[in-house]
């Protein structure tokens, strides 16, 4: 099996800021955990919200009687950050991952707008305001980077592909499944194993697949590396996909598929893999069309 070690990046993945064993109500009480918010009523059934793909997995907690509690944050990035949550019913519970995108004033939107090439905007107040980037306009694109993840997650999964369900989108936030131990611990990023050369050409060949059913449904990931690609006991998950470009709208759209290409190539190519980019751009252009 692949073996584990830690690096950094611009996003940190720090170990989960509560004990393991704190990440389940029968074993400590809520009110003995420091920095972990009381339970509230659960979001699902708030108003505005949007539901992901039918069929729901069978984990997928719907009771309007459920509770959410917040665990804490444990990843951070440039746009996002995302919190561990546990929500729970009288006869279930699950860990969720919510996606919340920042207030306008600290996000660092720097590389919107070549992913934004190729999309349609019905209003022409809108595109004027996101193209001079006004307040109006960076509140627009915030919204628009979460309800293109969840759009995205939920083709993918549709389409089979080895990604998270979206539960839910609410404003600016996407609730996913928590991808990980029931202990609340992420699962690793593939930049933070060390695989044998074996287990790196399994991971290869699911990372190829996922992007197989990418490229079918007219994408390209747009910012793939080893840091937004899960590795759950063997299982490639990706992650990461608000900025997803549109294959045929985007004219830029095969510099970025050759960049995903060539970064994740890179990483399995010095595991000893035979990796080689110009041969997977090529089957996925082909798979495109």
């Amino acid at each position: 099996m692949p073996k584990h070690s830690r690096r950094r990046d611009d996003d940190d993945f720090d170990n989960p800021p509560w004990p393991a064993e704190r990440a389940h109500p029968d074993t400590t009480p809520d009110d003995d955990l420091e920095g972990v918010d009381e339970p509230a009523w659960s979001t699902f059934n708030a108003d505005g919200v949007v539901y992901g793909p039918e069929p729901r997995p069978a984990w997928v907690i719907t009771s309007p009687a459920a509770t959410d509690t917040d665990l804490g944050v444990f990843k951070t990035g440039k746009e996002a950050d995302v919190s561990l949550i546990r929500r729970a019913s009288a006869d279930a519970e699950s860990l969720l991952a919510a996606k919340r995108y920042r207030d306008t004033d600290h996000r660092m939107f720097h590389r919107d707008a070549a992913y934004l090439e190729g999309r349609k905007e019905k209003k022409s107040r809108e595109r004027r305001a996101m193209a001079t980037r006004t307040s109006f306009g960076k509140q627009l694109i915030a919204g628009r980077w979460a309800a293109a993840e969840f759009e995205m997650l939920a083709r993918l999964w549709s389409a089979g592909a080895a990604v998270p369900y979206p539960v839910q989108l609410l404003g600016t936030e996407v609730l996913m499944e928590f991808v990980g131990a029931p202990d609340g611990t992420a699962a690793p990023r593939l930049a933070q194993i060390r695989p044998a050369p074996e287990d790196a050409a399994d991971l290869f060949a699911q990372v190829r697949d996922v992007l197989s059913v990418l490229a079918r449904a007219g994408f390209a990931h747009g910012d793939l590396s080893a840091y937004n690609v899960l590795v759950d006991d063997g299982r490639i998950v990706l992650i990461d996909l608000p900025q997803a470009v549109d294959l045929v709208g985007n004219p830029r759209a095969e510099e970025f598929l050759r960049r995903d290409c060539v970064n994740i190539c890179t990483w399995f190519v010095a595991r000893g893999v035979d990796a080689d980019a110009d041969r997977l751009v090529r089957d996925l252009l082909r798979e495109s069309r």
